[in-house]
């Protein structure tokens, strides 16, 4: 009845995405360098750079950074909670699921 479907369906589809198998991640890091695209004065003047780099970092005082998260809204500081809901904010909420 339907010789083309028949022939189409016998056959396995075949992707044309070629994949590349397993990928490997270095173990340890790579040492910095310039782009090999970067300009010659960029590439000659480039340990220079790393040398800024390393002291500006050195001579940087970061405060630490609290990592812990909130579990419930309440939790907060008060001035972040939502005080009222509009009724035109409810009624978009209610129409738009």
């Amino acid at each position: 009845m339907y010789p083309s479907l028949r022939v189409l369906s016998s056959r396995t589809h075949q992707p044309l995405i070629k994949f590349l198998g397993k990928r490997t991640h270095p173990n340890t890091p790579t040492i910095p360098h310039a782009h090999p695209a970067a300009p010659a004065e960029i590439k000659n003047q480039f340990s220079n750079f790393l040398k800024k780099i390393e002291a500006s970092v050195k001579t940087c005082s970061v405060a630490p950074v609290s990592t812990a998260a909130l579990k419930d809204f309440w939790e907060a500081p008060e001035r972040l909670w939502k005080q009222d809901i509009e009724e035109t904010e409810i009624e978009a909420i209610l129409v738009s699921f």
